[in-house]
């Protein structure tokens, strides 16, 4: 997600980073009768969201499963297209939506005050969650309580290069002097989070683009083989140990806060909603993600199966 998930989610999202849509996820439409009404009225029916891609779709059955438990009856629905997912969140059709803090808040930032409107998000989660609730408010949509998981750009060497160099961090890179070759998708020539930032923020000489994509099997392979030294991965990506790689630590907050977030339509919103999503904050890890991630694309489990399972190993699903 070249742009922390920005660039995912602008890129592959509209999305993001994150996964294969093979995994069979169950999406309906929801009915014409107003979510909204009936979420009010205390129990009734919503409507979860998902943006398409394996971790969103994952994250909403856990939504869904956490509504249910708290008592309502929930439809599920998949929309690629962010333009239509926000449409659909601010008229009530969807009445919540994983999201992720950073994107979010320059997204609906963009669609107020236009495109050339300077970036409200930031490295820090505060922040970036200040500047995201008001932007928020003015769609009538309510921000949740953001998870420490976050999805972020990352970038990883292999193991053997880590150690013939002596590198756990990306300043470490730098320090070295090391000329290197990021295997990443051709955007990363420009995005500030990707080729420019490393250069900028951690002196980091990049010699060449590899254009193997984001997080891309190909990317991953390339730096086991040495065809590149750099792969643009995802924080959420628990394979790339299977490649023999580690990623370095970004030591200098380059990437922006893309914590996994609820959104939820204010009309929709009740302290039963509240109290059912915001349980999963203090729980969610990014290794969690990374691992029910991983359920889904590489053991082929179904969406719901995981999401399901996940809740009741933390004590939050009976």
């Amino acid at each position: 997600m070249v742009g922390g998930l920005a660039g995912v989610v602008a890129l592959i999202l509209a999305l993001a980073a994150c996964g294969s849509d093979s995994s069979g996820g169950g999406s309906s439409t929801s009915t014409s009768t107003s979510a909204a009404a009936s979420a009010a009225a205390g129990g009734g029916k919503l409507t979860v969201a998902d943006a398409g891609f394996t971790e969103s779709k994952i994250l909403a059955e856990i939504y869904a499963a956490l509504l249910e438990k708290a008592g309502y009856k929930v439809d599920r629905t998949s929309v690629q297209q962010t333009e239509l997912a926000q449409s659909s969140l601010e008229k009530g059709t969807v009445d919540a939506m994983p999201q992720y803090v950073a994107t979010y808040a320059d997204l609906l930032n963009t669609e107020i005050n236009g495109s050339q409107a300077a970036s409200v998000s930031s490295p820090d989660l505060q922040r970036s969650l200040a500047a995201l609730r008001p932007l928020a408010q003015r769609r009538g949509l309510t921000v949740l309580d953001p998870a420490s998981a976050v999805d972020q750009n990352a970038f990883a060497v292999s193991k053997s290069f880590a150690t013939q160099h002596r590198l756990k961090n990306l300043s470490d890179l730098g320090a070295s002097g090391l000329t290197v070759k990021i295997a990443a998708g051709p955007e990363c020539a420009t995005r500030p989070f990707c080729q420019p930032g490393l250069e900028k923020t951690y002196g980091i000489k990049i010699s060449e683009i590899v254009r193997t994509g984001v997080d891309t099997p190909q990317t991953k392979a390339a730096v086991r083989k040495g065809t590149a030294q750099l792969g643009l991965v995802l924080t959420t990506d628990a394979t790339i140990a299977d490649y023999d790689l580690v990623a370095l630590t970004d030591d200098k907050k380059l990437q922006n806060a893309d914590n996994l977030v609820p959104i939820v339509n204010t009309k929709s919103l009740t302290p039963k909603i509240s109290a059912a999503l915001n349980s999963l904050a203090p729980v969610l890890t990014t290794a969690d993600l990374a691992a029910l991630n991983e359920k889904v694309d590489s053991d082929r489990e179904k969406p719901a199966d995981v999401a399901r399972s996940y809740l009741k190993d933390k004590g939050l699903l009976g």
